[in-house]
């Protein structure tokens, strides 16, 4: 007898539906799974039969096919086997045929004894399925909060293969599992690290504000103890608040990599990625014979932290330019491609010279004159083009260090980072975009108004900078942020004036 069943698959962060077609006839024993099923995928069988016998229920004597579609996919991962059983038992006849298949799915990874283990990426998948019309969604009870975030789908928690049997018969009542509306509304809690606690560094923490508040890219140049990694520790106590969508966004990279804490059903603060020098490029980008994300897909909505930027190999940090104009990457596999979004904030930390001492006021610099620019041009042209805030942070005094005078605390500056996005998010309502940093060209025209002289100043830094078009649009980015900040909607001399002084390393290079 022929029953279909539904399951799904993920390709990337996308998921789809697969179509389980279980044949049962009576003739020689024998197993077969087609529909270009990987190692792990073939292997199910064995779980399929073990999980079966051992919940107390009889493996048909008979010749079992299972065909999974679209067939010219690649079926990879566990995620099939529930729905391979639940196949089995209904062409079988121990669940019967007459109870409607059609809005049902099944997801999970089948134990020898029975129980039903979570696997990766359900929030995807639940999402995909969603979309193709399907209602009723049974997966692990491992994945059940994190499948909950979706609406519009009923998601039933099995622990077992009894379990399942008892509720699809009829003889037990599985209740749906409810998403709580308020999570993201839920405070935090205090984090351990506060800006107050950085003494001194005004114009640093005022570079790091309007980054938070427009997503900009930064990077940091500064002496050894001058606070560098100090203030990228206390960046995410002032990043602005996630939105749902973003979350969900978030959540799906998580799932993929394996990631998501035990018990989350949704990723609500912003992450913070910080990977050692030593990484390599796959590390990075993202890859493997199954495609998962890297660092920069992990930071996504959120940070991405190199810290001693110029010790990066240039092979590695060249991945980051694509991603930082596109907000995702691709992966190419002899499968086919994969991919994954990437829409992230770089801060970059560096010292000024290869000793860290260039332009101390009491420990000199040992480097020479072209051992600083072998230093410097370590961070292409390119990459460094793509940075819109550059800010040095000059040594500490004596006086600055041993100060009882303590700065805003994290909270206050978050309190206008969150005032900066909802004056910026008024503008961009429907069109997808939720900071400054990843305006579109018409987007720039659109809505970087300049005032007279603020756009004869941006003219002359443009020709005495040597700005590219490309670093004159994230000048105006930047300037559009300080606006927001003030809550104007024009940018003015000052706003202007602010952004073109964060462009560093581009006024180093035509001095």
């Amino acid at each position: 007898m022929l029953s279909t069943v539904y399951s799904a698959g993920i390709n990337g962060v996308e998921g789809y539906i697969v179509t389980v077609e279980c044949d049962v006839r009576d003739k020689l024993a024998s197993f077969e799974v087609v529909g270009l099923p990987d190692a792990a995928v073939k292997e199910a069988k064995e779980r399929v039969h073990t999980a079966i016998d051992n919940s107390g229920i009889t493996f048909p004597d008979a010749a079992i096919v299972i065909n999974m579609a679209p067939a010219d996919t690649k079926k990879s991962g566990t995620a099939f086997d529930l729905a391979m059983l639940v196949g089995i038992l209904r062409s079988s006849g121990f669940i019967d045929q007459s109870v409607p298949f059609d809005k049902k799915c099944f997801i999970g990874e089948l134990s020898l004894s029975g129980d039903i283990r979570g696997v990766r990426g359900v929030l995807c998948m639940v999402l995909a399925l969603r979309d193709k019309g399907i209602r009723e969604i049974y997966v692990p009870a491992a994945n059940a909060r994190e499948a909950s975030v979706v609406e519009g789908v009923e998601i039933y928690a099995v622990s077992n293969v009894r379990e399942l049997c008892q509720h699809l018969s009829g003889k037990r009542t599985l209740e749906p599992v409810a998403f709580d509306p308020e999570l993201l509304k839920r405070a935090s809690g205090k984090a351990d690290v506060d800006f107050s606690d950085v003494k001194g560094q005004a114009r640093a923490k005022r570079a790091m504000e309007i980054a938070a508040a427009g997503g900009h890219n930064m990077l940091i140049i500064g002496p050894p103890g001058t606070g560098k990694s100090m203030l990228a520790k206390r960046l995410p106590t002032i990043l602005p608040d996630m939105t749902f969508d973003e979350a969900v966004e978030v959540t799906k990279i998580y799932s993929i990599a394996g990631m998501l804490p035990e018990g989350v059903s949704l990723v609500t603060t912003r992450p913070i990625r910080s990977p050692h020098h030593t990484m390599s490029t796959a590390s990075l980008a993202g890859g493997g014979a199954v495609p998962i994300p890297g660092e920069i897909s992990l930071a996504h909505n959120g940070v991405l932290f190199l810290d001693e930027l110029p010790e990066f190999s240039r092979q590695v940090t060249e991945v980051l330019r694509q991603p930082l104009e596109d907000g995702e990457i691709t992966i190419t596999r002899a499968n086919g491609k994969v991919r994954f979004p990437s829409s992230f904030m770089l801060l970059c930390a560096m010292n000024p010279c290869k000793c860290g001492y260039r332009g101390h006021p009491t420990r000199p610099c040992t480097c020479k004159a072209e051992d600083v620019k072998r230093y410097l041009s370590r961070i292409s042209g390119p990459l460094l083009d793509r940075i819109d805030i550059q800010v040095e942070m000059p040594s500490l005094t004596k006086q600055e260090i041993a100060g009882l005078e303590t700065g805003e605390s994290s909270a206050v500056i978050r309190e206008r980072v969150n005032r900066a996005r909802s004056f910026a998010s008024k503008r961009f309502e429907g069109s997808g975009v939720y900071c400054n940093a990843k305006m579109t060209p018409a987007q720039i025209r659109r809505y970087c108004v300049t005032e007279p002289e603020a756009e004869k100043l941006i003219t002359d830094a443009y020709e005495s900078i040597g700005l590219s078009a490309r670093g004159y649009d994230r000048v105006l980015k930047v300037a559009r942020t300080i606006a927001d900040l003030d809550g104007s909607e024009k940018i003015n001399t000052v706003h202007m004036a602010e952004a073109i002084q964060f462009r560093t390393l581009d006024r180093a290079v035509t001095e």
